[in-house]
């Protein structure tokens, strides 16, 4: 079962046993409000250029792992 699966399953077996009217009522407001399926989310000029840029990295193999980012900022940490 994928994570998000699992989460919602939480979720919901967590909700059947509230009992709180207001609470429920709470709960149900913040979910109807988050429509994460049709939300739009418009960028800057600056980030669709960053997202170029890590594009561009990508296409030409400039990358790093993140066990070697690690040691990086591990050292970089140290020699503060």
């Amino acid at each position: 079962m994928r994570t998000t699966d699992i989460l919602r399953n939480n979720i919901i077996d967590k909700l059947l046993t509230i009992n709180n009217k207001d609470y429920l009522s709470a709960l149900y407001q913040l979910v109807n409000k988050s429509s994460v399926d049709n939300d739009t989310v418009k960028l800057t000029e600056e980030q669709i250029l960053m997202l170029q840029l890590s594009d561009n990295d990508i296409k030409n193999g400039s990358l790093i792992s993140q066990s070697q980012l690690d040691k990086d900022d591990l050292q970089w940490l140290k020699e503060m």
